[in-house]
């Protein structure tokens, strides 16, 4: 090997072990931090305060969900697929949870406030589960309610005929009767899957 392909080749590998230092002070940094969270609050650093209108024009609170677990999904009434594939999964889990379901509260947020009103989504409410609870709410209001969720959204830009799509987080939240965040499922999640791990945390 020729003097400059040795240096070439040193230089390389000086720059990936940097790069590798780099990623791990990253990580370490990030799990610190993450460590540190969860030990200052013993929670997760999920859920909190908001205030929101459902649809029948109430306000509502994260008071409103205490004393019953809450299955929390963030969406808008114009989304395509995910929203109403979402909201008829965990009505499906609640209808094969039977009784227990009584123990949960099911809630719909929508992060598109401009379109969806109380009259909007009382009307999207009738094609799923009529336990579920419809929240909506100014711009800073549902911005609140996003952040305490750890839900990212944003709207799109308008087509020519004004029509818009909200990319947003499509979790679905299990929160304790206490408000405290418990977990969270993906929403492609089985209702069957759904169900049975909702009984599980209903059951104890």
């Amino acid at each position: 090997m020729s003097k400059t392909a040795l240096q070439a080749l040193l230089i390389a590998l000086i720059a990936a072990v940097a790069v590798a230092a780099g990623v791990y002070l990253w990580r370490a940094g990030d799990d610190a931090k993450h460590t540190a969270e969860t030990r200052s609050t013993g929670k997760a650093l999920i859920g909190g305060p908001f205030a929101l209108v459902d649809h029948t024009g109430t306000t509502r609170t994260e008071k409103d969900l205490l004393g019953r677990f809450a299955v929390v999904n963030f969406g808008f009434t114009n989304c395509p697929d995910v929203c109403p594939t979402t909201l008829q999964t965990i009505s499906d889990a609640l209808e094969m949870l039977g009784p227990a379901a009584q123990r949960i509260r099911p809630v719909f947020v929508s992060v598109d406030p401009d379109r969806d009103t109380p009259e909007r989504l009382k009307t999207y409410r009738e094609a799923f589960d009529q336990r579920i609870l419809m929240l909506t709410g100014s711009e800073a209001a549902v911005a609140r309610a996003a952040k305490a969720y750890k839900v990212g959204y944003n709207r799109m830009k308008p087509a020519e005929d004004g029509s818009y799509m909200v990319n947003h987080t499509a979790l679905i939240y299990l929160m304790g009767p206490d408000g405290g965040y418990i977990t969270h499922f993906p929403f492609r999640i089985a209702p069957e899957k759904l169900a049975q791990s909702l009984k599980k945390w209903v059951d104890g």
